[in-house]
C-alpha cells in the first residue's frame, strides 16, 4: 500500500509540475517528448556504436570516431522511425509553436539520411585504402558484448593487416593525384580504426590470458603501422605559403542548397551583392569619422590610428572588463532586455594561447569570454599585430557580442527555456550577437569617433566574410585572395587576416557559417522593425521572447511570434532585405 500510494502521489506531483512546464516553457507535450526521446536514443547508439577512447573510474569515454557501414545504418533506421512517427502525428492538431518544432525536426531527421548518403560515397572513395576495415570492426561488434575471441586467430588477421599496410605504403607513396576529399576521409577512417583496435585491445588484454600472450606483440607493431600510415595521408597535404591547406570548395549547388536548408531565400549572388552595398556603407560613415580624427578622406589612415590605442601589456583583461561593464549599463539605462543576476555574476575570463591564436585572431565568447593579447613567447610582429588588432575601440564592437546581451545570454538561456529544442545555426547564434552590434550603433552607443571607427572596422569585416565565403566556394577566390582582400579592403593585419581565413577555408566547417553573421544580424534587425517599430511589440518584450525560443532558423522564429499559419509542407519565402 505505501509504495501504491507513495506512486500514486509522485505522477500527481508530476502531472502538476508538468502544466506548469507547459504554461511556462513548453507549448505542447508531443513535440518536446518526441525531441528529447530522439537525442536519448541517438546519445545511446553513438555511444554504444563508437569505440572507447579509454577509462575513467571504469567508464568508456567515447569520442568523435570515422563512421563506419554497420554504425550508419543503424542510425539510418533510427531516423526513419522517427520519422515514421512524426508522420502518425497530426500536424494541423499540434499548437502553432509545435508546429515549427515538427517542420524543423522533419527537416533535420532528412537531412541525417542525406548526410549518411554522402559519408558512404566517402567511405567508398577511400575503401581501397582501407581492404580491413570490415576485419577490425567485425572484431569491435563482438567485443561490444565481450565475446571471447579466437586469439591466434585475431593475431594472424592483426598479422596479416600489418602485411597489407606496408603494401599499401608503398604504393600511397607513389600517389600524386589523390583529391583533398580522399586525404581527409582517409585520416578520418585511419584514426577511428585506430581507435576501434585499440578499444579491442584495452578491453581483453590483461582479462583473457590467450588473447594477450598472441596478441600484445602483434597489436603493438600494427598500431604503429597503422598510425603511421594515416599520417602518410596528411602529409600528402600541400600548405600555401600562409600554412593553409585549402580545403575544397562545396559550389554553388551546395550554396543554393544549404541556404535553402537555413531557409534564407537568397542566392549567393544575391546575398554578395546586398554585402558589397553594406560595405559601401561603411566607407561613407568611415569618411565622416576619419574627417573627425583630422584624417581627411583616409580613412585607413584613421584606422591606424585607431588600432594604435591598443593598451599596454597586461592590462588588456582590465579594458575588456570595462567594456563589458559599459555595455551592460547602457542596455539597463535603455531597458532593452532582461539580465538574471545570476548571469552576470558567473560568467568567466580566460586568456587564448598562442597556438589557438594563429586560427583565432580575436577574442572568443559563450559561457566564458577568452581574450587574445600577446605573451612572451611571440615573436616582436605577432606581439604588435595581436594588440593592435584586440585595441579596445575594436574590441568596444564585440564585448557585449561575445558576453551579454550575445553568446554568453544566448549560452545562459539555451539552457533554460525550451531546452528540448536547438536547431543550431549560425544565422541565429551569430545573428543575434551581431544583430546588437547593428541596434547599439542606431541607439548612439559609440560616442568617440575612434569608437565608431572600431564599430565600423566589424560591420565592415562582417561584410567581408559573406563576400570571401562565396567567391572561395564558387571556385572564383584562393585563400590568399580572401587574406589579401582583407588586408586591402577591410584593412586587417596581414596575421590576423591569416587567421580569420586558415579556420573556416582549411578545416570542413559549415561553408554558411561567416555568411550567418551579418546575414542572421539583418534577419533579427528586420524583425524587430516588423514587429518593434511598428509598435505591436515593446523592445524588452521582443527581446526576451526571442531569446527564450532557443536555435532555430530565423524565419521559424519570425513565425512564431507573428503567429504565422503554417503548413507540413513548409518552405522558406520571408524576403528580410530592404
Amino acid at each position: 500500500m505505501r509504495n501504491t500510494f507513495i506512486g500514486g502521489l509522485f505522477s500527481l506531483v508530476t502531472i502538476a509540475m508538468g502544466f506548469a512546464q507547459e504554461a511556462d516553457f513548453v507549448p505542447c507535450q508531443e513535440m518536446p517528448y518526441l525531441m528529447e526521446n530522439f537525442q536519448a536514443d541517438s546519445r545511446v547508439l553513438d555511444n554504444f556504436y563508437s569505440p572507447s577512447t579509454g577509462s575513467f573510474y571504469g567508464f568508456g569515454r567515447r569520442g568523435p570516431s570515422a563512421s563506419y557501414p554497420e554504425k550508419l545504418d543503424r542510425m539510418d533506421r533510427l531516423y526513419k522511425e522517427y520519422l515514421d512517427k512524426l508522420s502518425a502525428m497530426d500536424f494541423d492538431a499540434l499548437s502553432q509553436e509545435c508546429q515549427v518544432d515538427y517542420i524543423l525536426f522533419k527537416r533535420d531527421l532528412n537531412e541525417n539520411l542525406r548526410q549518411s548518403q554522402v559519408e558512404r560515397r566517402e567511405l567508398d572513395s577511400v575503401a581501397k585504402w582501407f581492404p580491413f576495415s570490415n576485419t577490425v570492426y567485425d572484431l569491435f561488434k563482438l567485443r561490444r558484448r565481450g565475446i571471447q575471441p579466437h586469439a591466434q586467430q585475431v593475431a594472424k588477421d592483426w598479422s596479416g593487416i600489418f602485411d597489407q599496410i606496408d603494401s599499401l605504403k608503398t604504393t600511397l607513396k607513389a600517389s600524386d593525384d589523390l583529391s583533398v576529399l580522399v586525404i581527409r576521409k582517409a585520416t578520418d577512417v585511419g584514426n577511428g580504426l585506430q581507435q576501434a583496435l585499440a578499444d579491442v585491445h584495452g578491453f581483453y588484454n590483461g582479462y583473457d590470458p590467450m588473447f594477450t600472450w598472441w596478441t600484445s606483440k602483434t597489436y603493438e607493431d600494427l598500431d604503429a603501422s597503422l598510425k603511421e600510415y594515416t599520417e602518410l595521408f596528411k602529409q600528402k597535404q600541400t600548405p600555401d605559403k600562409n600554412g593553409i591547406v585549402s580545403r575544397k570548395p562545396v559550389g554553388r549547388e551546395e550554396l543554393n542548397r544549404l541556404l535553402e536548408y537555413q531557409m534564407v531565400p537568397y542566392t549567393p549572388e544575391e546575398l554578395t551583392k546586398i554585402a558589397n552595398e553594406e560595405f559601401a556603407w561603411c566607407e561613407k560613415e568611415m569618411l565622416k569619422a576619419s574627417q573627425e580624427l583630422g584624417f581627411g578622406n583616409d580613412w585607413k589612415a584613421a584606422l591606424e590610428h585607431v588600432k594604435d590605442t591598443y593598451v599596454p601589456p597586461g592590462k588588456q583583461p582590465e579594458a575588456i572588463l570595462d567594456l563589458y561593464e559599459k555595455s551592460v549599463a547602457f542596455l539597463k539605462k535603455h531597458d532593452l532586455v532582461t539580465i538574471p543576476p545570476l548571469e552576470e555574476e558567473v560568467w568567466g575570463m580566460y586568456m587564448m594561447s598562442p597556438e589557438r591564436q594563429r586560427t583565432n585572431a580575436f577574442f572568443t565568447g559563450g559561457t566564458n569570454i577568452t581574450i587574445s593579447y600577446p605573451t612572451n613567447t611571440m615573436d616582436h610582429e605577432f606581439k604588435m599585430m595581436s594588440m593592435r588588432g584586440n585595441n579596445p575601440n575594436f574590441s568596444f564592437a564585440t564585448v557585449h557580442h561575445e558576453l551579454i546581451p550575445g553568446h554568453n545570454m544566448q549560452y545562459f538561456m539555451n539552457e533554460r527555456y525550451r531546452t528540448y529544442r536547438n536547431f543550431g545555426t549560425p544565422f541565429w547564434m551569430e545573428g543575434w550577437a551581431l544583430y546588437w552590434e547593428l541596434l547599439l550603433w542606431d541607439m548612439d552607443f559609440p560616442t568617440t569617433p575612434e569608437e565608431r571607427v572600431g564599430m565600423l572596422f566589424w560591420h565592415m569585416h562582417r561584410c567581408a566574410r559573406i563576400i570571401f565565403s562565396f567567391n572561395f566556394h564558387m571556385g572564383e577566390w584562393t585563400p590568399q585572395q580572401c587574406i589579401d582582400f582583407l588586408v586591402d579592403k577591410v584593412g586587417h593585419e596581414r596575421i590576423n587576416a591569416e587567421s580569420e581565413i586558415r579556420g573556416p577555408l582549411s578545416s570542413n566547417s559549415n561553408p554558411l557559417y561567416q555568411v550567418g553573421y551579418l546575414t542572421g544580424g539583418r534577419q533579427f534587425y528586420a524583425l524587430k522593425k516588423e514587429m518593434v517599430d511598428s509598435g505591436k511589440m515593446g523592445i524588452k518584450e521582443f527581446h526576451d521572447k526571442a531569446i527564450k525560443l532557443n536555435a532555430m532558423p530565423m524565419e521559424m522564429v519570425r513565425a512564431i511570434i507573428t503567429g504565422q499559419k503554417l503548413t507540413k509542407d513548409f518552405k522558406t519565402n520571408w524576403k528580410f532585405y530592404e
